[in-house]
């Protein structure tokens, strides 16, 4: 993921930062409690297309 492009990029719930997840291939947005996939390198930053995180990743 493009350290650049982390920096534009927000949560589209929130307004919040995003975090990338390097292992799940992931941006979480802690504040929605959201997990965004990113497909063939492109970002996914639809609410219906991210994985609701666990209380335990949440916390983290």
């Amino acid at each position: 993921m493009d350290a650049k492009l982390l920096q534009i990029l927000v949560c589209p719930v929130t307004k919040g930062p995003l975090i990338y997840n390097k292992t799940a291939n992931e941006l979480i947005s802690k504040s929605a409690k959201l997990a965004y996939p990113i497909k063939d390198g492109i970002p996914v930053l639809l609410e219906e297309e991210a994985r609701k995180l666990t209380d335990d990743e949440a916390v983290e």
